[in-house]
């Protein structure tokens, strides 16, 4: 079955207006408390450029910090593999569970997995797996991808849970109380921890002056996992490396403040060693990450910390929700990692913006969003994946705006036509009318009101 492509699967997405209203609604909530979190730090701009920094400094020196991560990893007892690309790593994590015989396993959020598609390996294998964090297990049962890397199932309403856990889960129909449906997955849950023989969990950050990596969470399902289970299987990209554990501080106080507005994760957990009677494997992951790091224009978009700041205050996925973007990272970072796995099946990812900049204002790392996204529309359209009706679109506005004469005539042609004969610009053909009240045509143009009134 052939993916939909971003604006074909927005389109679905905004037909239903309210809940379209209420996810960009309730997206733009979150992103205002960001903004209180920030600002009730002095040195909030000075976090971010030092996160900056660190990672600039890591990236250049990549190499090296992860053979001295490796090495430290090992002498504290944790079993290191290395894959070279996403297939490599679920081959790698099956042999573990295949060599254990492994049969009750847990897995905490971690978006590499998704990137991956570990969960749809190991299901062919046989094997399932049972997502422990709400939202993840959430759209697990709906078998749908997560829509937010921070808050997967943001795209559902509290009725959709009730209806999901009625199915599964023999909740009470019509029951849509949070506390009450939060009891019932908590419920669910325990059981598959306290049977647990395999945890598998992200990293949020590995420290190479250490040989230990730090996972956070709210919900601490990836400790409850981690500390039952008697093998723990940890999966990560390659830049999740930072040099020194002093470096940790600078990004907790960024992380959550970005992702939620809280002052920091609930749960902020060090991993250092196997506890006694435990196996803990660390897989580490390129799956193209040295292809992106090679690129002189993208290599800073490996700086993401994953707070899905982006995604809250982009104006295009809070209107046209994450599924749209068909990929396992959504919105605008998404939108710069992607084509660099697949240019051709993400080819229409970049274009999936305003370029209005508010993603790389609230980036913690200060990633130049925006701009790699136009970099990104270039490469594209050099590469010849763009859609011939884009290229021609855009060949057609070249032309429009590099031309005054043409430039003054098109716009007294739309002023025009909106203000005698609207109907010809406000109908179903007119992509922009979709869910839009189209501008009122002012009297006259800013050049014509400046030829009146320069003197």
């Amino acid at each position: 079955m052939k993916v939909q492509d971003h604006a074909q699967a927005a389109a679905q997405f905004i037909k239903d207006e309210e809940r379209t209203d209420w996810h960009d609604e309730t997206l733009w909530f979150v992103r205002k408390k960001r903004d209180l979190a920030a600002h009730g730090i002095p040195e909030w701009e000075q976090l971010r450029e030092w996160a900056s920094q660190i990672k600039d400094h890591t990236l250049s020196n990549l190499s090296h910090y992860l053979e001295s991560f490796e090495q430290k990893a090992t002498a504290n007892g944790i079993r290191v593999h290395w894959a070279a690309d996403g297939e490599e790593h679920n081959r790698i994590v099956h042999q573990i569970i295949a060599d254990h015989d492994l049969k009750r396993i847990v897995k905490s959020k971690s978006m590499l997995t998704e990137e991956c598609h570990l969960n749809e390996y190991l299901i062919q294998k046989g094997i399932s797996v049972v997502d422990t964090d709400l939202g993840e297990r959430i759209v697990q049962l709906r078998k749908e991808a997560p829509s937010h890397i921070v808050l997967p199932a943001i795209h559902l309403k509290k009725q959709d849970v009730s209806d999901t856990f009625h199915d599964f889960l023999d909740t009470e129909k019509g029951n849509n109380d949070p506390q009450y449906l939060t009891e019932a997955a908590r419920q669910h849950l325990r059981d598959y921890f306290i049977a647990s023989e395999l945890a598998i969990t992200g990293v949020n950050f590995a420290i190479a002056e250490t040989g230990g990596f730090v996972v956070c969470t709210n919900e601490g399902n990836a400790d409850m996992g981690a500390h039952t289970a008697n093998v723990h299987i940890a999966c990560m990209g390659i830049e999740k490396i930072i040099p020194k554990a002093e470096h940790l501080g600078v990004f907790l106080r960024l992380l959550a403040r970005s992702a939620t507005g809280q002052p920091v994760t609930t749960y902020s957990s060090h991993f250092h060693r196997p506890r006694e009677g435990q196996e803990m494997h660390l897989v580490i992951v390129d799956n193209g990450r040295t292809r992106q790091l090679g690129r002189a224009d993208f290599r800073n978009s490996l700086k993401c910390i994953r707070c899905a700041a982006c995604f809250n205050t982009c104006p295009v996925y809070r209107r046209s929700g994450g599924h749209s973007y068909h990929t396992a990272v959504a919105g605008p970072i998404g939108s710069i990692l992607n084509p660099n796995l697949d240019m051709k099946a993400n080819a229409d990812l970049p274009f999936a913006s305003t370029l209005c900049g508010s993603c790389s204002n609230v980036c913690p790392v200060k990633i130049d969003i925006h701009e790699q996204l136009y970099k990104w529309r270039q490469v594209i359209v050099q590469a010849g994946y763009a859609p011939v009706s884009k290229k021609l679109g855009m060949e057609g506005m070249a032309a429009v705006l590099s031309s005054p004469a043409l430039y003054h005539f098109s716009g007294k042609m739309g002023r025009t036509t909106l203000k005698y004969a609207p109907f010809l610009v406000n109908n179903g053909f007119n992509p922009w009318y979709k869910q839009r009240d189209m501008p009122a045509p002012p009297a006259e143009s800013f050049g014509e009101w400046y030829q009146k009134n320069r003197s």
